[in-house]
């Protein structure tokens, strides 16, 4: 079972696993992008999901995503992803895919609504040696800046705890009442935010 709760700004992350990126250090540096900014791939899956897995699991007892849904929705919404590359190592993502109704529900934890005009964002996950580091609120503002330029989105959404709520705030989310999904005895508040001022730089984006 899966709760597509959005996690802490920056929460731990596995080590880098076979499949992935080789480390910064014996990266060429002239041959790859010292930062870059770019939509996953199904391609990314394992590697996305052994960052989330080591951040969520002592903390949840249980992943927003598993690694097949990491898969579904890279493989239907891609466009709704972004990944936050140093020198070809993935360092931090955010998983999302749309929505089309006023709230977040059960539902919404598994499905991709090609219709809908809200962003849902399912998980956001840093690598546990970048923590720390300001990188969650960065790669956050790339997204929605990313999420501005894409005509179908007009808002979005997420839940997490309440002590995430002020972090989620300052990028412009506001609570609307708690969310109809719980995770045992966790209760999480959903927010929402307006794509409205969020114009799109995609500037070394490779979506």
């Amino acid at each position: 079972m899966s709760t597509q709760s959005t996690p802490a700004p920056e929460p731990e992350a596995s080590n880098l696993q076979p499949g992935t990126p080789e480390a910064p250090s014996r990266l060429r540096r002239h041959t790859l992008p010292a930062s870059e900014f770019r939509c996953l791939t199904v391609d990314h899956a394992r590697g996305v999901f052994e960052i989330e897995r080591e951040a969520f699991i002592s903390v949840l007892g249980t992943c927003p995503l598993y690694l097949d849904e990491v898969k579904h929705f890279l493989t239907l919404c891609p466009e709704l992803s972004l990944g936050w590359f140093q020198e070809g190592c993935l360092i931090a993502f955010i998983i999302g895919s749309l929505w089309d109704q006023e709230r977040l529900t059960q539902e919404s934890l598994t499905l991709h609504r090609p219709g809908g005009h809200t962003a849902h964002l399912h998980v956001l996950a840093v690598h546990h040696a970048c923590r720390h580091q300001g990188k969650g609120s960065t790669l956050m503002r790339r997204y929605l800046q990313h999420l501005g330029g894409q005509p179908a989105v007009s808002r979005a959404a997420l839940m997490c705890e309440d002590r995430l709520v002020p972090f989620y705030q300052g990028f412009g989310f506001s609570p609307v009442g708690p969310c109809a999904i719980t995770l045992g005895p966790l209760a999480f508040t959903e927010l929402q935010c307006s794509m409205r001022g969020h114009a799109s730089r995609r500037r070394n984006s490779g979506c």
